[in-house]
């Protein structure tokens, strides 16, 4: 707080945009750092690529490198007039302009402009050229900092920064001003309210009468919002979506005004009982365009949760209960009259009978056949809060599919852990699932195989992932650059959320959300799992 009331308002919006942790975008590659540092110093490429795999960061090789030179003696500049720059200077007038030089006349000024930073400063300047500057701070304590210096509700301020913050003195300026009514977030959303994984104790206080209970369908968050005769479809990712998806801009169109709709973007076709996977969502993602066999192949829907805003006025602080009413009043209401954007477009999410909570696990049990990934249980008497609240939202998704995989390559993590194999591809067998089967005999005309599935870098205890990369050093096949091929042995169970066609991986399929949930050191790898039990996994999620 004490920062953000000393320093210029300038300086407030770019210290603000980078705790929230929004990027700019990058202005030089990492790639092209590295080549300017080497041509700079005269230092070897293999020893800027061994320093960078010990710090894991190639921002900080070069913070640690520059000056050093190529005879071993360490270069001492007086410092530079531009490390006496405000960040603002930094972000709009002294680094921009490198980016647009070209390459002889860039290197030049980089070499200069880095001689006079002492290594820190040298570190923050890399990091904002290749827009990987990040600050491990909660956005709630930002948020917290600025309502005190303010005086403003935090609620009203999360509102105000939906949508994306442009750094500008006015825009900050604005964004803590208490007598500004508002009228300019007519465009922007409301911050999300989020569910927790459900702690079951927390509801044996509780009767399932007090609770909402509806499916948890696996699309894109997002808030449907007409107002002032115009309509903005928004992600979760605060990111605005009208592009990819026209019919639901026209469907919003449809809508009446001064209404703003919380739900889930999905691929549903009008007559189908339930929706399209999500990885054929995917392919509708980022299009800027999609083209009318695309439209007409994977048709979107607006499945809503819940009412955020009707006739302009916030409906928010009322209970679940109240705004559920007045979304289904408004859904009939919709169906009854003419609706010339299609009403297969706009559909609401059904709430669930549950007469007692022992019925509860066979109610999730038949999610995957509805199409869905769980259930979410709400609170008919909470308002519509901000962020993640325990107690109030809960999902309670299905168990995670898992497989037995094979571990194939290692390659180093970054940060802390630079120095150790963190990041890992698994395979599976191409062959029937035989147990009998050891690896690499295979059957007649079928010989046994692995391959590639999967990678995943998180689940292992820091125990584990220590005696792992031991295992990784002395069992190492073959080096391609920063990878290690390994010794077929050792197995592990994945767990992960679904799984589909893609081309990135030789078994022609991915999973989604991939992580270790245990090390199978009593599985030999000629038990792991095969391509064939992956397929038959394909149909047990939507």
């Amino acid at each position: 707080m004490e920062y953000f009331g000393e320093v210029p308002p300038g300086d407030g919006a770019w210290a603000l945009q980078m705790l929230l942790g929004n990027q700019r975008r990058r202005l030089l590659s990492s790639l092209r750092l590295r080549q300017i540092c080497l041509e700079g110093t005269g230092l070897p490429a293999w020893l800027f690529d061994d320093c960078y795999r010990q710090v894991g960061d190639s921002a900080e090789t070069i913070a640690l490198l520059w000056r050093q030179r190529s005879d071993g003696a360490t270069e001492r500049m007086p410092p530079s007039p531009a490390a006496e720059a405000s960040l603002q200077q930094w972000l709009e007038e002294l680094l921009p302009p490198l980016a647009a030089l070209q390459p002889d006349e860039q290197a030049v000024a980089m070499q200069a402009l880095w001689q006079g930073l002492e290594p820190m400063e040298l570190l923050v300047v890399n990091k904002l050229l290749t827009g990987g500057f990040r600050v491990g701070v909660a956005q709630g304590l930002v948020i917290q900092a600025l309502a005190q210096l303010s005086g403003l509700e935090p609620a009203r301020l999360r509102h105000r920064l939906m949508g994306g913050f442009l750094p500008s003195a006015a825009q900050f300026t604005a964004l803590l001003d208490a007598a500004d009514d508002d009228a300019s977030l007519s465009s922007r959303p409301y911050p999300f309210q989020l569910a927790c994984p459900l702690d079951p104790e927390r509801l044996n206080d509780t009767t399932p009468a007090n609770w909402q209970v509806e499916w948890k369908w696996d699309g894109i968050r997002a808030q449907l919002i007409r107002r002032g005769g115009a309509c903005w479809l928004w992600s979760r990712g605060e990111e605005l979506i009208n592009p990819a998806f026209p019919e639901l801009i026209r469907l919003g169109e449809a809508l009446p005004d001064g209404l703003a709709l919380d739900g889930e973007v999905i691929i549903w076709e009008p007559d189908a009982p339930g929706p399209r996977p999500f990885g054929e969502l995917q392919r509708r993602l980022g299009r800027k365009a999609p083209g009318r066999s695309l439209l007409a192949e994977l048709p979107a829907a607006f499945v809503a949760y819940d009412l955020l805003e009707l006739g302009g006025c916030d409906r928010r602080p009322e209970p679940l209960r109240q705004r559920r009413a007045a979304l289904e009043d408004l859904h009939q209401q919709l169906l009854a009259a003419p609706f010339p954007a299609g009403a297969g477009r706009l559909r609401l999410s059904s709430t669930l009978a549950l007469p007692h909570w022992q019925a509860l696990e066979a109610l999730r049990a038949g999610a995957a056949a509805a199409g869905a990934e769980g259930l979410m249980l709400k609170d008919l008497n909470s308002p519509y809060l901000v962020g993640r609240r325990r107690g109030s939202w809960w999902k309670h998704k299905l168990e995670p599919l898992r497989l037995d995989a094979v571990l194939l390559y290692a390659q180093a993590g970054s940060g802390r852990r630079a120095n150790l194999y963190t990041d890992y591809t698994f395979g599976l067998w191409d062959r029937p699932s035989d147990p009998s089967v050891a690896a690499g005999e295979g059957e007649p005309g079928q010989p046994a195989a692995l391959v590639s599935f999967a990678k995943a870098y998180s689940g292992l205890s820091d125990e584990e992932i220590v005696a792992l990369d031991r295992w990784i050093r002395s069992h190492t096949l073959q080096r391609f650059g920063p990878v290690r091929a390994v010794e077929p042995l050792q197995v592990f169970e994945l767990a992960f959320e679904g799984i589909g066609p893609s081309k990135r991986h030789k078994s022609g399929l991915a999973v989604r959300f991939p992580r270790i949930s245990r090390w199978r050191r009593d599985k030999p790898a000629g038990e792991a799992d095969t391509l064939a039990a992956a397929l038959a996994l394909m149909g047990c999620r939507p």
